[in-house]
């Protein structure tokens, strides 16, 4: 067997684009190694916060991850991800930007999901905060002409406290896990209640996943995220 070198290190096939976060990262959230049942590499990018990602959609932070992910490519990685649905703003630039593939949200899985499912329906969103998630974000994945009901997560205090990092400045965020959890259940059974064609959820946010099993029950329907995405490209990846 003729194997190729020229990294420093191998197996980390899934890199992870990370934002500039404090708040905990609990098994299920894209950003604990545990989530995943094969090894992933992360890049922080500096500055990315929350705030300027979600809220602001801050262009000045598209160079930034492009050179995150340039390192990330020259480290070895086969594919690429993020720690946030919303930098789909990016995700065409992103991905035009490496040779190897890059997703940025759970997103992008919308259009096929839609298509296995019959294209009946309505597709349920549920997302950090509903009023910054827009058109572009959705078109950037290619979700056009798509029924969409969309719940967000800006009115549930403890989602948001920890995960917008709306805590005091300078205190470490702490979770607790049974509020947030109630919280997401409550959101999405209440859009599966008032949206009665809805098919299945899509949970835009990466730090949501940990709950999808209660979101399932407390709903009724299949749920997809972005660990979902990441083990279905990965299974297609060439070995190392």
């Amino acid at each position: 067997m003729i194997v190729k070198g020229g990294y420093g290190n191998y197996g980390q096939d899934l890199g992870i684009l990370m934002l500039d976060t404090r708040f905990p990262r609990i098994p299920g959230d894209i950003g604990n190694a545990t989530s995943f049942p094969f090894p992933v590499r992360y890049k922080r990018v500096l500055g990315a916060s929350p705030k300027r990602v979600v809220e602001e959609a801050d262009p000045a932070l598209l160079e930034p991850f492009i050179a995150a992910a340039r390192e990330l490519e020259a480290e070895g990685v086969k594919a690429i991800t993020t720690s946030c649905g919303f930098l789909a703003l990016f995700q065409r630039e992103l991905a035009a930007a490496v040779d190897v593939p890059l997703f940025s949200s759970s997103l992008l899985q919308i259009p096929l999901l839609y298509e296995t499912f019959g294209r009946r329906g309505k597709v349920g969103v549920l997302t950090a905060r509903a009023a910054s998630l827009t058109e572009r974000h959705f078109r950037n994945c290619g979700v056009q002409g798509i029924p969409l009901a969309v719940a967000g997560m800006d009115e549930k205090p403890e989602f948001t406290r920890v995960f917008l990092e709306k805590s005091e400045p300078g205190i470490i965020p702490v979770l607790d896990t049974a509020k947030a959890q109630k919280e997401l259940c409550a959101a999405a059974s209440t859009l599966a209640e008032r949206e009665p064609e809805l098919r299945f959820f899509v949970l835009e946010c990466t730090n949501m996943p940990p709950f999808r099993k209660a979101i399932q029950e407390s709903c009724g329907k299949p749920v997809f995220d972005i660990i979902s995405l990441a083990g279905f490209i990965h299974s297609g990846l060439l070995a190392s």
